[in-house]
Formats: structure tokens, sequence, C-alpha cells
């Protein structure tokens, strides 16, 4: 099941050379384990609520994939250039297949619920 690493970074100043230099090495890390970038530096439009910051998410084949790339070598020696630099939250989850729908969540739901 696809799996995805979504990062909501918090508003800095002008990017250092650090930031600069992991942005340009993190693409690397991710290839060798399937990893590709969904949404990088994109405005974010808010339409309920409030958000301020940036939005990163990254795409992998799978929960396994993304572990093992957070864990690997390459990633371990640039992440600091982030965490150094950028606050903020790193979180993932899977995806849905393709055939999913709402409504047997929801029926699941009420069963759980009604008992």
């Amino acid at each position: 099941m696809t799996a995805y690493v979504m990062a909501h970074l918090r508003p800095t100043e002008m990017p250092n050379d650090e930031v600069l230099e992991y942005i340009e090495r993190i693409q690397a890390t991710m290839a060798p384990f399937g990893g590709r970038f969904l949404v990088h530096g994109s405005e974010v439009e808010v339409v309920e609520g409030t958000f301020e910051g940036a939005i990163v998410m990254l795409g992998f084949p799978d929960r396994d994939a993304i572990h093992a790339w957070y864990a690997s070598e390459p990633y371990q020696e640039i992440l600091p250039l982030r965490t150094r630099n950028i606050p903020g939250d790193l979180w993932i989850a899977e995806g849905v297949p393709e055939d999913y729908d709402a409504r047997e969540t929801t029926a699941k739901l009420r069963a759980a619920r009604d008992g």
C-alpha cells in the first residue's frame, strides 16, 4: 500500500547554506527506496482554519520503505541540516486502495458505535 511522509515546516528566515544543502541532497537519499516528491515548495491555500509554513509530501511504495529510507545512513547524515534550521512536524500515513469507498468506513464506524 502506498505510504506518505508529510511534513509541516514552520516559517523561518531565508534558507541558509545548510538548508540548501539538505534540499540538494535529499532526492538522492529517497531514490533507492522508491521515494519521490509529491508536494514541495507549493503555495498553501487556506480554505478553513489557519496555516503558517510549508508542506512537503513524499510518496513511497509502502511504510517499510519509508522507515528504511528514514533510518538509512545517507538520510541520517543530512537530517541535522534540516532539523537544526527548520522547526516542524513529520508524520507517516498509508494511503487507501483505488477502490476505497468511504461509505464502507461509515458502516464499520456505525456498527462499532452501535454494538
